[in-house]
């Protein structure tokens, strides 16, 4: 049964994914529905950082988890190198577990 699940998803996810392609020339939309779906999927993953930020386990994570997402977060934002926001988020949230903050 779980098998029948999953490869119902996945499924439903490649048609989805390749809807895009497929209709992108028959569909046209204006500059200001472009404009909100850009910023519609903006907002979905800003949600989806800061639950995965402040929520672990059912329950607030401490405050040195969301200090490390804001330092990649503000380097990432500052155009900053990719290995350089994860290690920096990383290690700002280590060494702030290390001090005892929770």
């Amino acid at each position: 049964m779980m098998f029948i699940a999953i490869m119902a998803l996945a499924a439903g996810t490649f048609l989805i994914r390749l809807s895009g392609p497929l209709l992108r020339k028959r569909i046209t939309l204006s500059a200001h529905a472009e404009s909100l779906l850009k910023a519609g999927a903006t907002v979905v993953l800003l949600a989806l950082v800061a639950t995965s930020a402040i929520v672990v386990d059912g329950g607030f994570a401490g405050w040195a988890l969301p200090a490390g997402v804001l330092v990649g977060g503000v380097l990432a934002w500052r155009r900053a190198p990719l290995a350089l926001v994860v290690v920096a988020a990383a290690a700002t949230t280590a060494l702030l577990r290390l001090a005892g903050v929770a």
